[in-house]
């Protein structure tokens, strides 16, 4: 499970687009966004620079926490 810090996300638009965008490059990743604590838990296959790059491209600025 990676955990991630993520600013700018508000509302449930943003934790699907957050969810969306990491689950279109992996079908079977896990996606936990917590709006209160700014974070996301990602369990995938996926490295977490990509998990950044795709989470950065829908308007977020994310790092690993």
């Amino acid at each position: 499970m990676q955990i991630f810090s993520v600013e700018g996300m508000t509302c449930g638009h943003c934790v699907r687009a957050v969810t969306q965008a990491v689950q279109d490059e992996d079908s079977t990743a896990s996606v936990e966004v917590d709006l209160a604590a700014k974070e996301v838990r990602v369990a995938s296959s996926l490295p977490s620079e990509k998990v950044i790059q795709l989470i950065t491209e829908e308007g977020y600025i994310a790092k690993l926490a």
